[in-house]
This record gives structure tokens, sequence and C-alpha cells, in this order.
């Protein structure tokens, strides 16, 4: 180098490593913004698996209104527009390396997005389900079937269940953890014990419960380890026209079946700020008023996000 003359580097001879330390920093809005079109160095650390074990789309809502005829939401294009546009920038630099999928409940995801991320995402492991309204049967169903080693799914409550568990059962054989953002009744449960066996892991946080539903999911999924039932809603449905009622406390024949859990979680305590949440929400509690990350959270450690 002459006197004077500046040792300038250019950005494709940033050493490759490096660049994937920075990108894991980044969002994934930061992630889609046209990093991997800067130079081909800056593609490769782009796409390098580090960065896409995990596809975290949380941070993206959808602008919505209520509508009376289905599927009770009219979502504005832009928010349609953005989604896909992250979805196929991502999904193409992922490569097929997204083990965990996580969208926000609050998204309101079209058959069509689902399927495309279904599509090229064939390794997923763990799925956190947005908002139903928009994704019909056909959609989900189409979906599970290319996810063979799906092991988790964070769930809303959804009208039929037996259709969604029959076809996790028929096709992912190494499913073991389920967390349902929604009610849990005789019906969902007797769903579980019929086409999900061999679940070790379930969360029914901040929901209503059935009384009889706990009692068959505690006889009927015997492969059950961990069952987080914190901050529940938890009522006795006896035989009309007598009224249903909320249990106050866990009773001892409940207290028995779960003994032989390595975890059975509970929390229904008159002064838990969560459990006034849901007693107030009538057991479906209603996560827009709250925290923003709030609905993140699960007593379950693997099912936190």
């Amino acid at each position: 180098m002459e006197d004077g003359e500046l040792d300038v580097r250019r950005w494709e001879d940033l050493d490759i490593d490096i660049l994937v330390m920075i990108f894991q920093t980044f969002d994934i809005v930061q992630l889609t913004s046209g990093i991997g079109q800067v130079c081909s160095t800056w593609r490769l650390a782009a796409c390098d698996p580090l960065l896409w074990k995990m596809l975290d789309l949380s941070m993206l809502k959808s602008n919505f209104i209520k509508i009376p005829l289905e599927p009770y939401v009219y979502v504005d294009g832009r928010s349609d527009r953005t989604l896909t546009r992250v979805l196929k920038i991502a999904l193409n630099l992922s490569r097929g390396n997204i083990l965990t999928l996580i969208f926000h409940y609050n998204l309101y995801v079209s058959d069509d997005q689902l399927t495309y991320a279904a599509e090229r995402c064939p390794r997923l492991k763990r799925l956190v389900m947005p908002a139903w309204n928009r994704i019909k049967k056909t959609g989900i169903c189409k979906a599970v079937r290319m996810w063979k080693d799906l092991e988790s799914l964070t769930m809303p409550s959804i009208a039929n269940p037996p259709y969604l568990m029959e076809e996790i059962g028929k096709n992912c054989k190494k499913f073991s953890e389920l967390k349902i953002m929604g009610p849990c009744d005789i019906f969902f449960a007797s769903s579980l014990v019929t086409f999900v066996p061999n679940l070790k892991v379930l969360s029914l946080r901040c929901s209503i419960l059935v009384r009889d539903a706990l009692i068959i999911l505690l006889d009927g999924l015997q492969q059950l380890e961990v069952l987080n039932i914190s901050h529940c809603l938890l009522i006795e449905v006896p035989t009309p026209p007598a009224p249903k009622k909320v249990v106050s406390q866990i009773d001892e024949l409940i207290l028995q079946k779960a003994s032989r859990l390595r975890n059975f979680i509970t929390c229904m305590n008159q002064s838990c700020i969560m459990c006034q949440r849901t007693r107030n929400d009538e057991g479906l509690i209603r996560w827009y008023k709250y925290e923003e990350e709030l609905w993140k959270v699960d007593e379950v450690k693997s099912l936190a996000i």
C-alpha cells in the first residue's frame, strides 16, 4: 500500500461466522429486509441454519375488524401482503431448516399461507398456531400431513377438535406436547384420549376446564407426565336443570389420580392475578386486554415462548 492510500475492506470480505453472529441479533423483520441481497457473502450468512432453527412471527399481528359472517373477521390487505412477503423471504432463506414456527395468536393466517409454510418447513417439530378464523379443515389437515416430525402444538380453542387430533394421531408419531388456549370440555378431553393417547405434556392454563373432562384426561392419558391447569376456571356440570358450579379447590379424587404424574401444576388462589383475570373473563381470557407478551407465558418451560 502506498503512502496516503486507505486499506478499504469490502462487504463481501467480512467473515461469514461474524456475520451470522450479527444476524442472530436481528428480529424477523430485520432478517427479511434485504440483507440477503447485499452481496453473495451476506446471502450465505443469511441462509445459515443457525438463524433458522426457529421462525418467530409473533411480532406480526393482523389489522382486522370483526364481521357478522364467516370467517367473522375482515383482514386488511396490507397485513396479508406483509405476512406473505415475510413468509416467502424467510422460508426461502431458511432452506427447510426451521424446527419451530411461532405465529401470534391474533394473526389471521389463510389456508394458502399455512400450506406454503408447511411445504417449506418439512422438519417442523413445534408449532404455535395463530387464530383459526381463516384456516379451514382442509388447510390444517393438509399442513399436518406434511409435518411428520411434529412433537409440540400450541393451539387456540377449536369448535370441532376430533378431526385435528385424529390427523395428528395418524401422521405425527412423535407428538407428545399440547397446549390448548381455550375451553376443555368432555368432548375435547375424549378426543385427546382417543386420538393422541401418548401425550406426555399438556397445558390447559387460563381456560374453562370441566371437572369430568379433567378426570377423563387423568384416566385416559396413561403416558402423561406433566399437566398444567394453573389459573383454570374449574367447573362442575351436573345433570340439568341444576346449574353449573365453579369448583373452589381441587378435591381428593383428582389429587389421587394426579399423584402418578411427575408434575401436576395448579393454582386456584383468590389472590392470584391470573386466576382473577380468568374468572373475570369467564374462562375465555381476553389476552389483548393485558400485557403484550403475557400470552406467551407457561409454567411448563418447554411450552413457554
